[in-house]
């Protein structure tokens, strides 16, 4: 049943690329397995899926512990200071860093293990108070604060707006990300990452430019099912 779906997933998000005159290759699902059994996870990743996501450090860390699979971890949930220890070095990439005190732990962390860890910036372009991340004007010196360390990369950039009635609703919002990147890239810090859209309004979000769409439900079906 996962790998079903999985196929169908990964179809629709390949189809929306092409639209877009993209390469589907470009756009990397993030399979979110929170809540979901290890079991699940293995079932996945024999169907093809590279890349899960998972929101709370002590699930990532119980489930590595126990799961035997060559992915690519990601942390997408908000992740607190004294939670980092657990996350970094676990992960390809840690998707909401949303202040400089949590770019500062990380990097700490990070430096003690002789490592880089990529992050992203989380950016709260929704005006949610329900959720973390980020003003838009703030960006700009939290990109350059965090450049200055040495155990953190910036790699780009995440957002989470508000959950759509139609996935045209969200355009906006991922658009505006996109043109934030663009507008702070440069050839040296190429901010290459999108990490936008989920189940709601993935294709959207990949024609705005996504390259990592996050999606638990449409994969492994309703949580602790």
């Amino acid at each position: 049943m996962i790998g079903a779906r999985w196929n169908h997933v990964r179809a629709e998000v390949d189809a929306a690329a092409r639209a877009s005159g993209r390469d589907p290759s470009s756009v990397t699902v993030v399979a979110v397995s929170k809540l979901q059994p290890v079991s699940a996870i293995v079932e996945a990743v024999a169907a093809g899926v590279t890349d899960v996501g998972e929101n709370y450090a002590q699930e990532l860390a119980a489930k590595q512990a126990e799961a035997s699979v060559d992915v690519r971890w990601h942390f997408i949930g908000k992740l607190q200071r004294n939670k980092v220890k657990q996350v970094v070095g676990r992960c390809a990439l840690i998707h909401a860093v949303d202040s400089l005190p949590l770019a500062q732990e990380i990097d700490a962390r990070a430096r003690a293990q002789g490592l880089v860890q990529d992050v992203l910036i989380a950016i709260n372009l929704g005006g949610e108070t329900s959720k973390s991340g980020v003003d838009h004007q703030a960006v700009p010196a939290l990109v350059e604060a965090i450049g200055a360390l040495g155990g953190v990369a910036v790699r780009g950039f995440m957002t989470m707006p508000p959950w759509p009635e139609q996935p045209e609703d969200n355009r906006r919002y991922f658009r505006a990300l996109r043109q934030l990147r663009d507008s702070l890239a440069t050839p040296a810090r190429p901010l290459s990452e999108l990490s936008m859209g989920t189940s709601g309004d993935a294709s959207v979000a990949i024609e705005e430019g996504a390259t990592l769409v996050r999606i638990g439900t449409a994969i492994f079906g309703e949580r602790g099912a």
